[in-house]
């Protein structure tokens, strides 16, 4: 097993070429800290999401841990599965740390990243809650989008705000009934930000302003949110709105250069042994559903440029881009080129829809598990089995079966000793998980496992008694669970002050490295160039 200094894992990060920096921790270990360019694929469910994170075998990939062993093991099943250039970084995040390497807390860091550094260059206007409030007493009257997705549009919003998320918003902007003044916002800063240079890109700029901080900011103004809302269905394009989407998306792909391709090419380049190429589907979830491309992986625009990290591992790789006009593609590849990836746009034609699937490694097939239904399970308890719960640790606080013992993967092997002869039942939010984690609780040990049918639903349904217990499992061991400023939505507003500050605080912890990983387009510019100060 190669292992790698993390001095030398950081150089080689920022050497050129593609290389996966893969974070193996849980969610909430992530969260609480890591390197900047770090993707998040916890090691509970690794085997199941690594194919199309990396769909190139030989692409070199780095591994790093909380130095506590669970990258060696991630690396072998990595290596089963067809992986042969992985690298385990010595000592994980904790050496990393120790070795003088900036440490980033909170998720989709990169993406914030990209916000922070692109309001530097185009200074989008911002609106105060109190000004905005002003606004609506006075009726003026404006249009007022929420950017981000239905499912956190429904959580929260600012009164009055329509859900219109980022990249929907310009290329619909043709069926919006008038030219009134946009008002965008988001929960922080990033997508209001994002939305409103996005907007800028057709041509609508000079109509719009950004909510400061977005419902965050609204909250701390003094003012309420609305909660359970429904998102209505997206504006209906017509052929004239249509033809205005593809004109906005031929002016962007001609002024930055960006490459068009057509269903062959995309053929050839996932064929290309030498590079990682992903294939997207930025179209609404609705017309995805309609309208499924196989050769595809579905990424709403708006949450593929705030979280690219949930879509691609491999730094530096080309990124194909499908939509219908272009334009959702070609905003999102403005943002993905400045990121450092190679965005290239594809229109969604009956050829691309003819394009198979693309083979993607799979894990290695373990022994079988057995599978009982509920009712053998609450038999086999009765007679002495063990339950072991790895569902979140939320729900299980939340309410488990009485005796039910909580784990997760990289930490299953430690039961084996309580467990012994006994037979293990295994409930998870999906089976898969429950059936990786299986493997790790027999080679510690354990002969006997199980995956409970239909999980702990099914328990219930079978009559199965539920207890709460909110103080397990303990903070410290409940490591899928992201605490920071994890309620700043919930009404804690030292939450959401902590967050923001945090927000604004990420351009001064970037290193001179990690800068220049950046290539930023400005107002006036065709084409990226370095970020400030690199």
């Amino acid at each position: 097993m190669k292992r790698i200094d993390p001095r030398d894992a950081k150089a080689l990060l920022h050497n050129g070429g593609e290389i996966g920096f893969v974070d193996v921790r849980e969610h909430g270990q992530f969260g609480e800290g890591h390197p900047l360019f770090a993707v998040p694929l916890p090691y509970s469910e690794l085997e199941l999401r690594i194919g199309a994170m990396a769909p190139r075998r030989d692409v070199p990939l780095l591994l790093i841990d909380a130095g506590d062993g669970v990258a060696e093991r991630a690396a072998a099943r990595l290596a089963e599965m067809g992986y042969s250039d992985v690298a385990v970084i010595s000592g994980g995040v904790p050496g990393w740390a120790a070795a003088g390497l900036p440490v980033y807390k909170g998720v989709n860091v990169p993406s914030k990243l990209l916000g922070e550094l692109a309001e530097t260059l185009w200074h989008p206007r911002m609106v105060r809650a109190e000004e905005l409030a002003e606004m609506t007493r006075a009726g003026s009257d404006i249009a007022f989008f929420d950017t981000r997705p239905p499912q956190e549009y429904a959580k929260m919003r600012v009164p009055g705000a329509v859900n219109l998320p980022n990249g929907e918003l310009p290329h619909r902007l043709a069926a919006l009934p008038d030219d009134r003044p946009i008002v965008v916002t988001c929960a922080g800063r990033t997508r209001g930000i994002v939305g409103a240079i996005g907007l800028a890109l057709v041509g609508a700029g000079e109509r719009v302003q950004a909510l400061e901080n977005g419902t965050q900011g609204w909250a701390l103004a003094g003012f309420d949110l609305e909660r359970d809302n429904i998102a209505a269905p997206l504006p209906a394009l017509d052929e004239a709105a249509l033809a205005a989407s593809r004109a906005r998306a031929d002016a962007l792909i001609a002024r930055y250069g960006f490459a068009r391709v057509d269903a062959d090419a995309v053929a050839r380049m996932r064929d290309d042994p030498a590079r990682s190429t992903y294939v997207l589907d930025l179209r609404s979830d609705a017309e995805t559903a309609a309208d499924p491309v196989a050769a595809a992986r579905p990424a709403p625009g708006v949450q593929l440029v705030q979280a690219t990290d949930q879509w691609i591992a491999v730094r530096r790789s080309r990124v194909v881009l499908c939509c219908d006009t272009g334009l959702r593609s070609a905003i999102a590849a403005f943002w993905l080129v400045q990121l450092g990836f190679e965005p290239v746009i594809a229109r969604i034609d009956d050829s691309l829809r003819a394009l198979p699937a693309p083979e993607v490694p799979q894990p290695r097939r373990a022994a079988p598990v057995d599978t009982v239904s509920a009712a053998q399970a609450l038999r086999l308890l009765r007679e002495g089995a063990r339950l072991i719960d790895l569902r979140p640790s939320r729900h299980y606080a939340a309410g488990h079966l009485a005796g039910a013992i909580w784990s997760i993967r990289p930490r299953i092997g430690a039961l084996a000793p309580r467990i012994g002869e006994r037979v293990a039942l295994l409930v998870a939010a999906r089976p898969e998980i429950a059936r990786l984690a299986a493997r790790d609780l027999h080679e510690a040990g354990v002969k006997r496992i199980a995956v409970v049918d239909g999980g702990q639903a099914a328990l219930e349904r079978a009559g199965a008694a539920v207890e709460p217990n909110p103080s397990e499992p303990a903070a410290k061991d409940a490591i899928d669970f992201l605490r920071f400023v994890h309620d700043r939505h919930d009404g804690n507003l030292d939450a959401s002050r902590r967050y923001l500050a945090w927000e604004t605080g990420l351009i001064a912890q970037l290193d001179a490295q990690e800068r220049a990983e950046y290539r930023l387009i400005g107002p006036e510019d065709d084409a990226p160039r370095a970020a400030p100060g690199g």
